[in-house]
């Protein structure tokens, strides 16, 4: 009997507990959504302080369990970003930006956009104000449009070039008794040269440095042209690593002053006619986002479909393209009367080639009855060049990261591993000679991987023909610039694979003109719906957590760990970029 009341007792404990953490939980659901809509009130004379602390992704998240209930997303949309400065520049309560930012969780490209919101903001006659205890070379090139950039008198400024760091694993697989089989085409198909190499091919290597010098060139003009430094001079500054404190950053005019932040803030209050001993009104970008737009009552629309990660088969989430969820979104905007037009936004290194051409097929069929423009992102590589390439204009930056017209396939053998390193063997029983393929327990015979080549090149015959049809030019020409090769925003121009430098402004302007709309003439329709947060917390909330621990566990060896993820996680044909390719 005693044993029966204790279980009855710790049940009804746990039914306690649970009924009070849903209790909890469901406060917290309704405190965020109840704040959600809410408008921030800008006091007169304030600052809008932008402060890039979080990854930048191309649109708000605010699907997890976290953000809920802080109110506060996982990362900051770029859309986010760029319609707050816009707003900012003709709010009269908001006198100018202060730029706090020091190590940029952003692309190339999206940095980009930011950086040219800010350069319109600036002709409103306001100031753009920067301060840094440390900058990174990607947080440099933003505040260098500020009119007062302060650095810390003891901090440090990056700005010494660009790298790209790739990570190999051929030794790790010979010690794990990993035998990969790898089907590619093309030499600089270099996706796959992390599993057979220790390092760099000379293919890779002179494509990753033909583009990276496009971009860093690009970067120093436009940090020339702001700062008034000749860009000889820059790039001698770059190149040789002049500035190794805060004291050469002020010598070599990279920053106007040396200070801290309450001298920055100081400056601002003098700015806005303020005492020292009053308090500035600083309003953090995440509330002022909340102030939307007046949504423009038109019915004309011009959809804009957010295609951002990887492009992988099925429905797949908020941070993936999933090939049925994208192309119903595609689908439905050619489908819908009131879509006058479509704008692509790509942000992807690719993915499956399957779910690419699935995507593909809803593009070309859209493409009959109705407008539909690419812009390109910081990245729009391989499979995200694949659902791009039929578009009517292809809008990228100079320093996108686009091209990669190929394919690639991977079988590891793990026999060895199982013998040799477990003590694990198998055998198997089949129905005819092939009937085990695809397997990963046994070495593929010649006549097996000759047919998963000859499968490989098809798709790759496929895909350059349908680029070269999307890019209206003879396929031979087209496969010069293919075989996997990476292109800058800028060498794919001069190539043809894309056909306006621009950005996603421009892009949208393009749209609406190819189908006739005047700017107050339409109104923006996004697609596709993001997951609400009870979907998300319904169906990845235990691989949030998951997810969360292991990045806590695993530190600095995280990213080895993703590498390792997408690999056990790709199927079919690959069309995608090299690995986790991260400029610095």
């Amino acid at each position: 009997m005693r044993q029966f009341l204790k279980y009855v007792l710790a049940s009804f404990v746990g039914l306690l507990l649970f009924a009070l953490v849903g209790f909890v939980l469901l406060i917290g659901l309704i405190a965020g959504v109840a704040s959600a809509g809410e408008d921030v009130e800008v006091a007169s004379n304030s600052v809008l302080e932008i402060k890039l602390d979080k990854p930048v992704a191309e649109r708000e998240s605010k699907d997890s369990f976290a953000s809920m209930l802080t109110n506060r997303a996982d990362n900051i949309g770029l859309d986010e970003i760029k319609a707050s400065i816009r707003r900012a520049k003709t709010d009269d309560d908001i006198k100018g930006i202060f730029l706090n930012v020091e190590l940029v969780q952003a692309g190339m490209a999206s940095l980009e956009e930011i950086r040219d919101a800010l350069l319109d903001f600036k002709k409103s006659g306001k100031f753009v104000v920067a301060y840094n205890d440390m900058a990174s070379e990607k947080s440099y090139y933003l505040a260098s449009v500020a009119n007062r950039i302060y650095l810390n008198p003891q901090g440090t400024l990056e700005f010494n070039g660009l790298s790209s760091e790739t990570f190999y694993y051929k030794n790790l697989f010979e010690k794990a008794g990993i035998e990969p089989y790898i089907f590619r085409v093309g030499s600089f198909k270099s996706a796959v040269e992390p599993f057979f190499r220790e390092n760099m091919s000379d293919s890779a290597r002179l494509q990753t440095s033909s583009f990276l010098n496009s971009i860093n060139n690009f970067t120093l003009s436009h940090v020339a042209a702001a700062r008034g430094i000749e860009p000889a001079r820059l790039k001698v500054i770059s190149d040789s690593m002049l500035v190794h404190n805060a004291e050469d950053a002020k010598r070599l005019g990279l920053v106007t002053h040396l200070g801290y932040y309450d001298e920055a803030s100081d400056y601002m209050k003098g700015k806005l006619k303020l005492d020292k001993k009053e308090k500035l009104s600083l309003v953090p970008l995440s509330d002022y986002a909340k102030n939307d737009d007046e949504e423009k009552s038109s019915g004309n629309r011009i959809a804009v479909i957010y295609a951002e990660g990887d492009i992988v088969t099925g429905k797949g989430g908020n941070s993936s393209i999933g090939s049925t969820r994208f192309a119903e979104a595609i689908r439905k905007a050619r489908l819908d009367d009131k879509v006058k037009a479509v704008v692509l936004r790509v942000n992807s290194p690719g993915g499956s080639s399957l779910a690419s051409d699935i995507i593909y097929r809803e593009v070309v069929l859209t493409k009959k009855v109705k407008p539909i423009v690419c812009s390109m992102s910081d990245v729009a590589a391989s499979g995200g060049y694949f659902i791009a390439m039929a578009c009517d204009t292809i809008v990228a930056h100079p320093n996108t990261i686009t091209g990669s017209i190929g394919v690639f396939g991977i079988l590891p053998n793990i026999q060895p591993m199982l013998r040799d390193k477990l003590g694990i063997t198998t055998d198997r029983v089949t129905t005819g000679k092939f009937s085990d393929l695809p397997t990963i327990t046994r070495p593929l015979t010649a006549y097996e991987k000759a047919q998963l080549q000859k499968e490989v090149d098809r798709i790759y015959a496929d895909f350059t023909t349908k680029a070269a049809q999307g890019r209206h030019m003879p396929v031979e020409r087209l496969r010069r610039y293919a075989s996997g090769r990476v292109w800058s925003g800028t060498e794919a121009k001069q190539r043809g694979l894309v056909d306006v430098l621009g950005s996603f402004e421009d892009a949208m302007q393009i749209a609406a003109r190819r189908a006739g709309l005047s700017k107050g003439d339409y109104r923006v329709q996004v697609l596709p719906r993001q997951k609400s947060f009870m979907e998300s917390m319904f169906s990845n909330f235990n691989e949030e957590i998951r997810l969360h621990l292991v990045r806590e566990e695993m530190g600095p060896m995280y990213p080895v760990y993703e590498q390792y993820k997408k690999l056990s996680e790709m199927s079919g044909v690959q069309a995608r970029m090299p690995f986790e390719l991260n400029i610095q």
